[in-house]
């Protein structure tokens, strides 16, 4: 190719990257899926990532790219946006372009021919295990392509910062009682649509994260009210009645003339609930989304002792499951989550913190102990 990396890191991921898409779309064509995205090969990955590296650290008028760039050709594209003249793909070209593109779900078009790779234009729509590159900060890249259902978050499968490396490895969930939210993010469940109450989890996850003031998000059953007993009173925050806004429109029945008007309500109610958890102190809703609570204070239940070790991992290569104290994950918001859980077993928490880590807490019973999975790779 023209354009010749000099980004180490894109050199060393770039054949386990083509591996891992072959082995995707080998699968899907032996089990009858069409539209199928092309594969990326090394060469192509290598020299994607080099470039889209590179144009992340510069600056457009002050600003820093926020891009995604998506491997196919034009008439896989939908109705794609085409430019009458081909653009070279370098760090420079791409750094211009940014402002128009950073708008969620648009990305810049990548082809090659004649071993040239070239930006042809942008597109909303793109096949089946597209190859995926999203720049969101400086020096951060993120690999992922389309879930083969199309619905809720993109799946991730390597996460690059600078010289660190991290890539997803699905083989960590192997454990019986595995989060769903953890499974369903590295497509490992069936199909499930995007507002089934797993993948409303992930987007609410996602928008904790994007507010970047950190906070705790308690689901609770909806059966019981066991939780009070490891929360502080008066709690300032008190919902009565609990407020159903988003459990209400999960219930509608929908038509699909007015899909796109419920989906937008939907995002609008996960954006309001996910706002909440901002406020210092825990969010609570119950397991059907009815929020409970805000801003309040998690104390140890009465009778139970200190939670003084958890199971904690990370769903990527190296990341296996260790025993160690829950302060050496976070400070007392993750400590408090943590006691939560570890008192109240029916409970899972979630927890954003400030530097953009996200921790999910619930009880494992095969382990007879609190388990920690770090998933913050996974939602980028």
């Amino acid at each position: 190719m023209i354009y010749q990396s000099t980004y180490q890191a894109a050199r060393l991921i770039a054949p386990k990257v083509e591996s891992i898409f072959a082995t995707h779309l080998t699968a899907a064509r032996e089990s009858g899926e069409d539209d199928l995205a092309p594969l990326p090969t090394a060469n192509v990955v290598e020299s994607i990532l080099d470039a889209t590296f590179w144009a992340s650290l510069r600056k457009e008028e002050g600003h820093s790219p926020k891009i995604s760039l998506a491997f196919l050709p034009p008439h896989q594209a939908g109705n794609p946006l085409l430019f009458k003249n081909r653009l070279p793909l370098n760090p420079s070209v791409l750094t211009k372009l940014a402002p128009g593109i950073e708008r969620a779900g648009i990305h810049l078009g990548i082809w090659i021919e004649d071993e040239e790779l070239y930006i042809w234009g942008t597109t909303v729509s793109i096949p089946n295990f597209c190859f995926v590159v999203d720049v969101s900060e400086p020096g951060l890249l993120v690999i992922k392509h389309r879930r083969i259902y199309g619905f809720g978050k993109f799946t991730n499968i390597a996460v690059l910062k600078g010289d660190q490396v991290k890539m997803v490895d699905g083989n960590s969930t192997n454990l019986p009682d595995c989060p769903p939210m953890l499974l369903s993010l590295l497509d490992l469940t069936a199909p499930s649509y995007w507002n089934d109450s797993v993948n409303l989890l992930i987007q609410l996850a996602v928008s904790m994260r994007t507010h970047g003031r950190g906070g705790i998000l308690l689901v609770v059953p909806t059966e019981n009210a066991n939780w009070l007993q490891s929360i502080i009173k008066p709690i300032q925050y008190y919902i009565q009645p609990s407020f159903s806004g988003l459990s209400k429109l999960l219930s509608q029945e929908r038509k699909e003339a007015s899909q796109i008007f419920w989906q937008t309500a939907l995002k609008r109610e996960v954006e309001h609930l996910a706002g909440l958890t901002a406020v210092d102190g825990a969010t609570i809703i119950t397991s059907r989304y009815e929020l409970l609570a805000f801003g309040a204070k998690i104390g140890r239940a009465k009778g139970k002792d200190n939670i003084d070790e958890l199971s904690f991992s990370e769903p990527i290569e190296g990341g296996s499951a260790v025993v160690i104290h829950p302060a050496k994950i976070g400070g007392t918001r993750h400590l408090s989550a943590a006691q939560f859980v570890h008192d109240q077993h029916d409970a899972t928490a979630l927890v954003a913190s400030q530097d953009g880590h996200f921790t999910i807490y619930s009880w494992s019973s095969y382990q007879e102990r609190v388990q920690a999975h770090r998933i913050d790779t996974l939602l980028l």
